[in-house]
């Protein structure tokens, strides 16, 4: 059993910001660092691929809904977004191997928590949509399958993070580290000690912008690094665009 787990989520090939969550002494010193999906979909993918893979077995990734998205790509499919398709092209064999065998979910006993369930959306769907303000009969139905053993489910997708209770299980999104909606840097959870820690990196905005720049090929790196490391979409504007996936 794990006494402290960093949970990192929805990293979008933005290495700068990775990195300085990375370098975080709560994050070099827990026993795992667990990221919930959607790792390279972004401007830097082969990069930040290379970056959590070089921290070994020390790192759990989770598979999330844009993971799948450049599998496809990177096998010969489609995707509606650009920087999927532009990324797909980029990975190597090795990376298209280990992103199409990452699991979703994945469960690990946390000391203090119990058995804890990392997801990307839900823990019956990578793509499913649960917001900080879902209605209780909807997460009934999100939970439905889940064991009673299970008292915290740590999830992603969203990019906001939150804590708070379901019907007594506790439910923790970290945020994002690579296209944050609300506010710019890293954001991430410690779990340590049976106590959830909301937590948030400070980053030079104006430098992680321009060494995306200077280090991607992405065509619209400028635009998409303007719109999303400088977290140009609130958390109002995520809800509201969110919403009706979340059944309302």
């Amino acid at each position: 059993m794990v006494t402290s787990v960093a949970v990192l989520s929805d990293i979008h090939g933005v290495l700068p910001v990775l990195d300085a969550v990375l370098d975080e002494p709560d994050v070099a010193t827990a026993d795992l660092v667990v990221i919930t999906g959607d790792h390279a979909a972004g401007p830097m993918p082969v990069e930040v691929l290379d970056r959590l893979t070089s921290l070994g077995e020390r790192c759990v990734l989770v598979r999330g809904n844009a993971d799948r998205e450049l599998v496809d790509v990177a096998r010969g499919g489609d995707s509606p977004h650009a920087e999927t398709r532009w990324a797909g092209a980029q990975l190597r064999h090795d990376q298209v191997a280990l992103l199409a065998s990452l699991p979703h979910p994945v469960t690990l006993d946390v000391e203090g928590f119990g058995p804890v369930v990392f997801c990307h959306g839900t823990p019956r769907d990578d793509d499913e949509v649960v917001l900080v303000d879902t209605r209780m009969a909807r997460w009934a139905e999100v939970f439905a399958d889940l064991p009673d053993v299970v008292r915290t489910v740590v999830c992603g997708h969203t990019h906001m993070p939150f804590v708070r209770l379901v019907d007594r299980r506790l439910v923790v999104n970290p945020g994002s580290i690579g296209m944050p909606y609300g506010r710019s840097g890293g954001a991430w959870v410690l779990l340590r000690d049976g106590q959830v820690s909301l937590r948030h990196t400070a980053v030079d905005v104006d430098a992680v912008v321009a060494e995306i720049v200077a280090r991607s090929t992405y065509p619209d790196r400028a635009a998409w690094a303007d719109e999303y490391v400088r977290s140009r979409n609130g958390d109002v504007d995520a809800l509201v665009a969110f919403g009706p996936r979340d059944g309302r």
